[in-house]
């Protein structure tokens, strides 16, 4: 695994946006960054695939362990949406995608910080953005990257009838360009589709069912919204008896949800792609704190020779995990994290985020990569 300085294409910015990535710069900055890339050899990708396959099974196993033992209190979940949890997993409610997030320079194995199992961005560079990159600059390689395919299987999985509608907030540059990507694969594989704002989603109460702008039921709905906010806010007190078919579904906030990481620990202890993680700490030095419930590094805290070093942020009302501080590898004075997709189940792909500070936030650039066989 390499760091590489290059040459930024001609028009680079004109073709992120061409393949529908219009935050390429954020407050004037470069968070697409190719003036730089990471180098891998085959044998590090095929190390990240096996990585990944195994953690997931690993994760539904765990998933599946907190439904069967009624281990909602341990992740702080609400009573009264726990059946509807249940039910969701007891019907097989279809998953579509998670992201695992790894500290790997290469050596070693790979180790996870945390799975995004229920709303994972950077998917539209990881997929379509940076394969055309690699066509332009590295034509004769090749890249850990079948996102778009495998996004294509799921929709042709699925018996879904009808519309389905596909929404974020507001003013959400990067979660809305996410999901017109998820809404476009799911076009190409032939199902009719419809964007809204979650703002914009109403209650039709004689109908009991959610409804668009225009009145039309909403049968089945992508969310690019977190499950931990539909459990507190208005919308979600109608969501178990609405019908709809949600989209990652309930089940997976048991994933998303960073406790997930200590119940792994406590089923799979000294596995070589995981961290020791706890409820209560039981480090005296170098570890970190981080919120159940916590995004785009918010509320994290490192704890490394005698000093801390953390994020701002307003999480942790839920609890903390306590986990085995893991250096962040280091390239030319950039940290390094490997975001590695599952996709229906099956590895397909990596992002690798870059940053001066070791927790990566949603301005850490984000790097393309290549390999050779």
């Amino acid at each position: 695994m390499k760091r590489l300085e290059i040459e930024r294409r001609e028009g680079w910015a004109q073709k992120c946006e061409s393949a529908g990535m219009n935050y390429h710069t954020i407050d004037g900055e470069a968070y697409w960054d190719e003036s730089a890339c990471y180098e891998f050899m085959s044998a590090q990708v095929d190390k990240l695939d096996k990585a990944t396959g195994e953690l997931h099974d690993m994760c539904i196993e765990a998933a599946g362990n907190v439904i069967e033992n009624n281990r909602f209190n341990e992740l702080r979940i609400p009573e009264r949406f726990r059946n509807y949890i249940v039910n969701s997993w007891e019907t097989d409610s279809p998953s579509m995608y998670g992201r695992f997030d790894f500290s790997w320079d290469g050596t070693g194995d790979p180790r996870m910080l945390e799975y995004n199992a229920d709303t994972p961005t950077s998917l539209l560079e990881a997929s379509v953005v940076q394969w055309y990159w690699m066509k332009d600059v590295y034509p004769d390689c090749d890249q850990f990257n079948s996102i778009h395919e495998k996004l294509m299987d799921f929709w042709k999985a699925q018996e879904f009838k009808g519309m389905i509608h596909f929404a974020c907030l507001h003013d959400t540059e990067e979660d809305f360009g996410n999901a017109e990507y998820v809404r476009d694969t799911a076009f190409q594989a032939g199902f009719e589709t419809k964007q809204v704002f979650m703002e914009d989603i109403g209650w039709a109460g004689s109908e009991y069912c959610f409804v668009d702008l225009d009145n039309e039921p909403i049968d089945v709905l992508f969310k690019l919204y977190p499950w931990e906010w539909i459990f507190t806010d208005k919308f979600g007190e109608n969501v178990p008896g609405s019908g709809a078919k949600i989209i990652e579904p309930a089940w997976k906030c048991i994933l998303s949800n960073k406790g997930i990481m200590a119940i792994l620990w406590e089923l799979y202890p000294d596995h070589p792609n995981l961290l020791p993680t706890y409820f209560d700490n039981r480090f005296s030095s170098d570890y970190v704190k981080k919120p159940f419930l916590s995004r785009e590094g918010g509320s994290v805290i490192i704890h490394k020779g005698g000093g801390t070093v953390g994020t701002p942020g307003t999480y942790g009302a839920e609890g903390f995990i306590y986990q085995q501080y893991a250096p962040m590898p280091q390239f030319g004075g950039n940290f390094a994290s490997i975001g590695s997709w599952i996709i229906n189940g099956i590895p397909a792909g990596i992002g690798i985020r870059e940053d001066s500070q070791e927790i990566t936030s949603n301005t850490s650039r984000f790097i393309p990569h290549f390999f050779k066989y």
